[in-house]
């Protein structure tokens, strides 16, 4: 009787790509859900892509371009960082310490179809970012290159990679107090002298060479280029999958579950 029902439950049991469906489900409604979230991940970028192209008050150079479309494609990389590293990194740092990462992959799921579900939410999470603040930008004029649109789309895969390696490394190695603070901090720094909102050629002296290098102003600068002009700079895929190679190799290094 008892190997009957053994063999019943085993049935019943969901595959593991359904166990991961759930918990990207679970992980996407919790972002949603959270007002503090939404905040950073669609209220904040919004606010940002209004005031700048409604606004004088910040001069930008836009190359001859309107200036929704000069701004648009930095707002979403901006998006994008929201949700890829500062959102996911204090969400994962508090699950850590709360004991919740511990917890969930000693179940079926696993440590890998909870890393799986993480990320995946993060993607669906940008979905909405991208429909929301697209169809807002549109109201305001923006009429991206269509032919970049793929490129662009390429460059936000690279980039929630970069970024979602970078929340998970230090989500993993420091207290959540100090991810709090660290995530939201480099959050500021990376949009304001990253090459995000801003391209690096227009910053100030050696951050415009910095911000090349650095995983923000590849994703700002690529999808720039691609919905301005339909094409990519040659470094910025190189730069992502350098970065996010790096990042995901330290964050499976050093990453402590509890």
């Amino acid at each position: 009787m008892t190997a009957v029902t053994d063999v019943r439950r085993a049935a019943g049991a969901a595959t593991p790509a359904r166990r991961v469906l759930s918990q990207t489900a679970f992980e996407t409604r919790a972002i949603l859900r959270n007002a503090e979230q939404l905040m950073v991940t669609l209220a904040l970028p919004a606010l940002i892509l209004i005031g700048l192209t409604r606004s004088d008050l910040v001069e930008l150079s836009t190359g001859g371009a309107t200036r929704i479309d000069f701004v648009a494609p930095g707002v979403i990389a901006l998006a994008v960082m929201s949700t890829s590293f500062t959102s996911q990194a204090i969400a994962t740092a508090f699950d850590r310490r709360n004991g919740v990462l511990r917890l969930l992959a000693t179940t079926p799921l696993g440590r890998g179809g909870l890393l799986a579900g993480k990320i995946l939410a993060v993607f669906a999470v940008e979905l909405v970012q991208i429909v929301v603040l697209g169809a807002i930008a549109v109201a305001l004029g923006w009429r991206p290159d269509a032919a970049g649109i793929p490129l662009a789309l390429l460059t936000i895969v690279l980039g929630t990679a970069a970024f979602t390696s970078l929340a998970l490394l230090i989500a993993g190695t420091l207290r959540s107090e100090a991810v709090l603070a660290v995530a939201n901090l480099l959050l500021v720094l990376l949009a304001v002298g990253g090459g995000v909102l801003v391209p690096a050629e227009q910053l100030p002296g050696p951050l415009a060479d910095l911000a090349l290098l650095l995983p923000s102003g590849a994703l700002g600068e690529g999808l720039r280029q691609s919905l301005l002009a339909g094409s990519v700079p040659g470094w910025t895929a190189p730069v992502l999958v350098a970065w996010a190679a790096i990042l995901g190799w330290g964050a499976a290094r050093l990453f402590r579950w509890h």
